[in-house]
């Protein structure tokens, strides 16, 4: 009889238990693996539905009844914000198309923010204005319509608000940061290479040049008396002017119907129930696709990191 090593079968009970566990931790990580790649086709397959559905997501349907047509115009007005003129447009237009409304309220409660976007739609409704002249366009606030904000409203046939909203602040700023001095302080050397005599123009790093603060100041001039100019012709006799009117300040809204900044007092529902006669409201406000938004706010983030040094021209 041949003679076997004392050890020989703890030591093959060993090796198969290790081949065991080996085959079983593949077995494991296989599964996880087909699992994370189900989620992950059903996450990618769930954005292209959203992407590839037109309007999907967007509040206005229509159920061939009279109706008054809402368009939101919430939050700062920029091209890459919510309240943007595109988005604006496409809803008044919209709006406009469906035959069974019978008016348009823009809910309001905006600080302001660039002067062209709010310009687009402000002129937009002034063209709706003009080849619909029997559909109504009102403004109803909630608790702001500062600067570009009232920009737009400034066109609609009336502006409504609440007592305690703020309005006006019909002014133009740009805003940013001086570092000269700190730079000096910490010893830093500023190496800024530029073709044209101006191209550096209120640099944060380099001090300030008076030429260039007084072209800057003319520049902001102009936007100011465009502002002007959009408000008067939107409000005509209805505004009480005063030196202030244009100072870039803000009233309350039991102030602003004194001197002529608005009409006066009511609610949404009020409008719609009461002025326009069709109490049934349908928001025509178009909502970003899911894909758009991540994909929009990710590429935003890094230019608001390359422009937070020195603001762009802003009604607000």
């Amino acid at each position: 009889m041949e003679h076997q090593p004392p050890n020989s079968g703890w030591e093959r009970d060993l090796i198969e238990k290790v081949a065991l566990a080996a085959i079983t931790e593949q077995t494991r990580a296989r599964r996880w693996g087909i699992a994370f790649k189900s989620l992950l086709f059903i996450y990618l397959f769930a954005i292209f539905g959203v992407t590839i559905y037109p309007k999907m997501g967007n509040h206005h349907t229509s159920k061939g009844e009279n109706h008054t047509a809402i368009i939101n115009l919430v939050g700062q007005i920029s091209e890459d914000k919510d309240a943007n003129a595109d988005s604006i447009i496409e809803g008044l237009r919209d709006a406009v198309e469906d035959k069974h409304t019978k008016g348009i309220i823009l809910h309001a409660n905006s600080p302001g923010g660039s002067p062209v976007q709010s310009a687009y739609v402000y002129d937009e409704i002034r063209r709706i204005k003009k080849e619909h002249p029997t559909l109504p366009i009102y403004t109803v606030v909630s608790d702001m319509c500062a600067s570009g904000c009232y920009y737009i409203a400034s066109a609609s046939d009336k502006i409504f608000v609440n007592s305690a909203s703020l309005v006006g602040s019909i002014g133009v700023l740009m805003d940013g940061f001086g570092f000269v001095d700190v730079m000096q302080k910490l010893g830093v050397e500023r190496r800024l290479l530029t073709a044209g005599s101006h191209k550096a123009m209120l640099d944060p790093f380099t001090p300030r040049k008076e030429n260039e603060t007084i072209y800057m100041q003319n520049l902001l001039n102009q936007v100011h008396q465009q502002f002007i100019s959009a408000v008067r012709t939107g409000r005509g006799t209805r505004l009480k002017e005063s030196p202030d009117m244009f100072s870039g300040l803000v009233w309350s809204g039991e102030e602003a119907v004194k001197i002529g900044l608005v009409d006066d007092f009511a609610t949404q529902h009020e409008i719609a129930k009461n002025i326009i006669g069709a109490e049934d409201e349908v928001n025509f406000t178009p909502q970003e696709h899911l894909f758009d938004r991540l994909a929009g706010r990710l590429g935003a983030s890094f230019g608001h990191a390359l422009s937070s040094f020195l603001q762009p021209v802003s009604l607000r």
